[in-house]
């Protein structure tokens, strides 16, 4: 028979630092207008908001891990997962799924989508990473490192760790902008739904049933 151990293993630790997110994003607003080059040496990315002129910057998951706010996040990522039933692993697929519904449902509602995306979306993403990040500190793992995606993740509508990050934040921000519109088309779908058919509706139905 064979030994079997329990692994030691403790999580690979970031590299801590005292940069805030809010200084990092604040040098890139202030570097002028070679994005590129402003990405390549910050570890930010960024989107344009045409609709206001804006550029929205926002870390790649590799260097959030390194700013003085992951470690908070975290922290408050490992609070949200202490209630409710199930493995970790499971609360926090749920935790994800809940939370981007009411992002979306936010987004709906609010009065400006575009002023909405531009506020919200770094904060979603950063959140959605610490959860990944205080699970595998709960299991005792490795952090994620984007190279397999964690398995809570299997119902999550995005890859959050392709392109460090860039494709969970373009196609989240798609999908806030296109949130009002999506709700609207819902809306009538379900007033349709639920419609009174006519008696001549009906009778035409009748009709065409007798002659089959």
């Amino acid at each position: 028979m064979k030994n079997h151990t329990i692994s030691t293993r403790k999580p690979e630790p970031a590299i801590m630092s005292t940069t805030t997110l809010a200084e990092l994003l604040a040098e890139a607003d202030a570097a002028g207008h070679d994005h590129a080059a402003t990405e390549k040496n910050s570890g930010l990315q960024h989107i344009h908001n045409h609709a206001t002129g804006s550029i929205v910057w926002f870390p790649t998951w590799k260097k959030f891990r390194e700013t003085a706010d992951w470690s908070e996040a975290v922290d408050a990522a490992a609070e949200d997962l202490r209630s409710g039933s199930g493995s970790v692993e499971e609360r926090a697929a749920k935790f994800l799924a809940d939370d981007l519904a009411l992002l979306l449902k936010r987004a709906a509602a609010s009065t400006d989508v575009n002023a909405f995306v531009e506020e919200n979306l770094r904060h979603h993403l950063t959140r959605t990473w610490a959860v990944a990040d205080a699970v595998a500190k709960a299991a005792g793992k490795d952090l994620p490192t984007g190279s397999t995606t964690p398995s809570y993740f299997a119902d999550y509508p995005y890859d959050v760790y392709a392109q460090d990050g860039g494709v969970f934040a373009t196609t989240l921000w798609n999908d806030i902008i296109d949130a009002r519109r999506n709700q609207a088309l819902a809306d009538e779908a379900a007033r349709k739904a639920l419609k009174p058919v006519s008696r001549k509706a009906l009778k035409n139905a009748a009709r065409k049933a007798a002659r089959r």
